[in-house]
């Protein structure tokens, strides 16, 4: 999960394709900040027992989601009577954290096994700086619906001897079953919206549905439910140490929108008596019609990651900079229709990396809905008003002759410029150019063979010669613009020393794209901070259909500066 590098690239007197860029690129493991996971780096395994009469952990509230929501805080109030600096909260789901309980059927795994591991944890003197003196402290911890129950120790010793020391109630959910976590994706049509979800109801217990309408029509649609099992993950740890179970994951499929229209929802599951059970009402908005003349606002970004919002530690703990990201998103959410994440959401890959841990793209293939053909498969096109996306899968091949080299080549040929005049390109691999230092190193600026066939395709459909121009580009367009935004939150790399004369801009540090279609002639890029929403980088594209028409196919040179 690399940053954002090379943010803005074009190459003079080169001809290119005249559509913006953007490429999203993943983790080549070279990144320092991967080494940096402080959950792995406790020794759980070596714990011993020291439970103490007068120490004690309390949590409270004891029963979760009453009003359903997905997440609560919970206060946790402890104390010790020798306290430390090293003393630590450790928060365990399910809440006996037995090692005897840990499914496997690996015996040669080397411990600790992860449902003996803590989920996340905090050091007991976070709050309070004078722990160590007055043997007492509280912490807010975020616990979320994982259907399972919770509870929550205090550990002396540090993270490599722990010693066990006092041990909380019990903490669970209402409804450790209920639906939750709601997430919509553009379908394969315009008209078309897609709500995915996760729930402990299975078929035999339950049939999933969604409850949606605008202007006070409702209608209920079914779902599709999927799962998946520990024997279809590919190896360790996601098949081992690392295996959770799950849920059940809900598609519906919300179709035959008004665009532009405001829609509500809920999604719920139908019980054997006939009961419901619901979660709180969501809404969203259709998509306009292909090729609608209107203000649209998208966001793009990739290599978000993860952290947690109560400044806890959990396992591959090095992206805090995604909170950052998500408050921006959030608060500029009424001027976003629609946001493009463009990995790392792995499937199943021709690298045979270890990337996936083990998964091969199974949990992302089945949480995660896309316009695909085939789940397995992610690349996929979708239309948004006058926007055209092509997305590629990287993790697959896309050289000339292969399957997604024709979709390619079909996505980019098949849009109507005079309606849909930004086609945009996105990849999360460098398939153009990025001056990083392991690309540099390399000596490819970009991923080895990224350029080789898709140039053709890019230079094909409408290309011309590029200029020096940067901020403001105007009629005939003077080339493609590749934008690498690898920044959203997750490890940043160094630049190369060498700086290629087509790298036209850098930032070495955490931020996102938006993309602002005015009209038919005029297109807005803006890259964002994301420490505080301030623009970076911003350029206009100002033309017409005209321009488009100036350069025909085929016209321009096959080979490049970085050829």
């Amino acid at each position: 999960s690399f940053p954002l590098v090379d943010m803005r690239n074009h190459q003079p007197s080169v001809a290119v394709l005249v559509t913006l860029v953007v490429v999203l690129y993943l983790c080549g493991g070279t990144v320092e900040s991967h080494k940096d996971q402080p959950l792995s780096g406790i020794a759980i395994h070596e714990t011993t027992f020291h439970l103490n009469d007068k120490a004690h952990v309390k949590a409270s509230p004891t029963l979760l989601g009453s009003n359903g929501q997905h997440s609560e805080l919970v206060l946790v109030e402890f104390s010790s009577p020798h306290p430390s600096d090293e003393d630590w909260i450790g928060v365990f789901s399910p809440a006996d954290f037995n090692v005897s309980t840990c499914p496997g059927d690996n015996k040669m795994v080397s411990p600790p096994r992860l449902s003996s591991a803590p989920i996340k944890f905090q050091y007991a003197n976070f709050s309070n700086p004078r722990y160590n003196t007055t043997g007492t402290g509280s912490l807010k911890l975020q616990i979320i619906n994982q259907r399972s129950d919770f509870s929550f120790a205090l550990f002396s010793g540090g993270l490599l001897n722990p010693k066990l020391v006092a041990v909380s109630n019990k903490v669970a959910f209402e409804n450790p079953n209920a639906p939750v976590y709601p997430r919509l994706a553009l379908g394969k049509e315009w008209d078309e919206m897609t709500v995915t979800w996760t729930s402990g109801y299975g078929l035999k217990i339950a049939e999933p549905v969604v409850e949606w309408g605008v202007k006070g029509e409702r209608k209920l649609s079914p779902a599709g439910t999927l799962t998946f099992a520990r024997n279809t993950m590919c190896g360790a740890p996601a098949r081992t140490v690392g295996w959770r179970d799950p849920g059940y994951i809900h598609t519906a499929f919300l179709k035959e929108l008004w665009p532009n229209a405001k829609y509500t929802y809920r999604v719920g599951h139908r019980l054997s008596n006939d009961a419901f059970v619901w979660s709180k009402v969501y809404q969203f908005k259709s998509s306009p019609f292909p090729g609608q003349n209107s203000l649209q606002q998208v966001v793009i970004f990739g290599d978000m990651g993860k952290a947690e919002v109560d400044g806890t530690n959990e396992y591959n703990d090095f992206q805090r900079a995604s909170l950052n990201t998500t408050k921006q998103l959030i608060k500029d959410l009424k001027k976003t229709d629609a946001v493009f994440h463009i990995g790392d959401i792995y499937s199943g890959s021709f690298y045979q990396g270890l990337d996936s841990g083990g998964e091969c793209g199974v949990p992302a293939e089945t949480i995660f809905y896309v316009p695909a053909q085939n789940r397995a498969k992610f690349w996929y096109s979708s239309d948004y008003g006058m926007f055209r996306f092509c997305v590629a899968d990287t993790e697959h091949d896309w050289r000339e002759g292969t399957e997604q080299y024709k979709f390619i080549e079909q996505c980019l040929a098949s849009v109507d410029r005079k309606t849909q005049p930004w086609l945009i390109f996105l990849a999360h691999r460098v398939l153009g150019y990025s001056s990083t230092s392991f690309y540099a190193e390399e000596g490819s600026f970009g991923e080895p063979m990224g350029r080789d066939s898709l140039q053709k395709l890019w230079q094909k459909y409408k290309s011309v010669c590029t200029s020096d121009e940067k901020t403001n580009y105007k009629g005939t367009f003077n080339g493609t613009i590749h934008i690498v935004a690898g920044g959203a939150g997750a490890g940043l790399a160094e630049f190369s020393d060498l700086q290629p004369n087509w790298s036209l801009v850098r930032d070495y540090d955490y931020g996102f794209l938006k993309l602002t279609a005015v009209d038919y002639s005029n297109l807005l890029f803006e890259y964002k901070k994301s420490s505080d929403g301030s623009v970076h980088d911003s350029f206009k594209i100002s033309r017409d259909y005209r321009d488009v028409l100036a350069c025909a196919v085929d016209s321009c040179p096959a080979t490049t500066l970085a050829s």
